[in-house]
């Protein structure tokens, strides 16, 4: 009897051990910057040397031309199928800048509404959400840059998003803004943080890493 008693005890301690070993599973979810994250360089594979390896799990689900409904609707085979622990939300840019590109983008009552549903329904598979702001479509610091107006309004929409469900934010739109007030003195419109106005050069990758890895220690 003491012998199996022994054994169960043992068992059960390794059980625990392996269940306290588990590394936080973080998915990433969004557009072609986050596609290009988990690539050698990205912010995503940056960040895997800035956090504990035997901590956390990084898992990329970014598609090129993604909006909020595109999100919406890819969610359960891209994201809740990997059994994420936190998802980390970083959308925006597409249905900003779709309206000027090719006359598309996402109305700001949708964007509200497809977002809402989004971290609801993430939240009701008990995963931990961290909300993102996009960063730029343009590195002006004059706020000449041609989408700046509807970048600021939406990014206010996901600040508001992040305070009324009390959920962690990674304010890139900021940190980018408050950057390029330092290091962009000629006014340029990339290469600061970005190789085409949008999409991240090496400092924006290490940049989006290092502001990610602050937020993300948090929330394990």
């Amino acid at each position: 009897m003491k012998t199996l008693f022994r054994l169960s005890f043992l068992l059960f301690v390794g059980l625990m051990a392996m269940t306290a070993a588990k590394p936080t599973r973080v998915v990433f979810f969004g557009d072609s910057i986050t596609q290009a994250g988990i690539k050698t360089g990205g912010y995503i594979d940056r960040l895997k040397t800035l956090l504990p390896t035997d901590q956390f799990e990084l898992i990329g689900a970014g598609i090129g031309g993604n909006k909020i409904y595109d999100l919406f609707l890819r969610m359960d085979d891209d994201v809740l199928a990997q059994k994420p622990d936190v998802v980390v939300v970083w959308v925006g840019v597409n249905d900003v800048w779709h309206k000027a590109s090719s006359g598309t983008g996402t109305d700001p009552d949708k964007f509200v509404k497809f977002y809402e549903a989004v971290v609801k329904k993430l939240q009701a598979a008990n995963a931990r959400v961290v909300l993102c702001t996009p960063a730029a479509i343009g590195e002006k610091t004059d706020m000449t840059n041609q989408q700046d107006g509807d970048l600021n309004q939406y990014s206010q929409f996901i600040r508001d998003m992040a305070k009324r469900h009390n959920l962690p934010l990674v304010d890139l739109r900021k940190a980018f803004l408050d950057y390029n007030l330092k290091n962009n003195p000629e006014n340029k419109e990339k290469g600061i943080l970005t190789t085409d106005r949008v999409h991240l050069n090496d400092a924006g990758n290490q940049f989006v890493a290092e502001q990610m890895q602050k937020v993300l220690a948090t929330v394990k």
